[in-house]
């Protein structure tokens, strides 16, 4: 009993200890006590263990959250599916090249998830030769090669993302992704919550946003 009493006056610092605080805007900003992503779960993956290796993978703690139990939710509600991250930013944030935001743990971005020509959910692929997946260009129809965005598993990834956001008391501020791209996305049985709850991009990023979509979380800065 006394070792159980113990651990509850212990557990709050563990907690404490491993809080972010964020500060400024992700355009303009920095980051106490980032955490980093995992490596790998059963359905994602992060785009590069050269990048994680360079601590590009930092994210404030409630995005961490966010961002893990987004992939829980979706081993129950698409479990044939596969997930991949991409950078997020520094342990202590700040200015994050080439990227203009990523600055205070709270923008993340996902690769597209993909389907092979067989139809079967698959990782895009990243590595140096392609800038790490970001050197992608998808078409109009939003197939690159062999593969094929799979905009049903995108888009209940945003709606788990944004669930998820709001069981820890914040919710999705922007998802930023090729305009043109947008109405297939909008068009999955998820379009009218995303439509209701999202907001998305209206112009064209400065980078073109196809092989990947960046998401920014409204978790209160200082």
């Amino acid at each position: 009993m006394k070792f159980i009493l113990a651990l509850l006056v212990f557990l709050p610092s563990i907690s404490l200890a491993s809080s972010s605080i964020c500060y400024g805007t992700t355009a303009n900003g920095r980051l106490d006590n980032g955490v980093q992503l995992p490596s790998s779960g059963a359905n994602f993956v992060g785009y590069s263990n050269i990048a994680r290796l360079a601590g590009r993978t930092y994210v404030h703690s409630t995005v961490h959250q966010i961002v893990v139990g987004a992939y829980s939710a979706l081993e129950i509600s698409q479990p044939e599916k596969v997930f991949k991250y991409a950078e997020t930013g520094f342990e202590d944030g700040g200015e994050f090249k080439p990227h203009k935001t990523h600055r205070n743990g709270l923008s993340v971005d996902f690769m597209v998830p993909v389907v092979d020509a067989d139809g079967k959910s698959v990782h895009l692929p990243t590595s140096p030769l392609n800038k790490f997946g970001y050197n992608i260009e998808f078409d109009e129809n939003g197939k690159f090669e062999n593969y094929r965005i799979d905009y049903d598993a995108m888009a209940a990834h945003i709606v788990e993302l944004d669930k998820a956001a709001e069981i820890s008391g914040v919710r999705i501020w922007r998802v930023i992704f090729d305009p043109k791209l947008q109405p297939s996305l909008l068009k999955t049985k998820y379009g009218e919550y995303l439509k209701t709850n999202i907001q998305f991009s209206a112009k064209r990023a400065w980078v073109r946003h196809d092989e990947h979509y960046h998401i920014d979380f409204n978790v209160p800065c200082q």
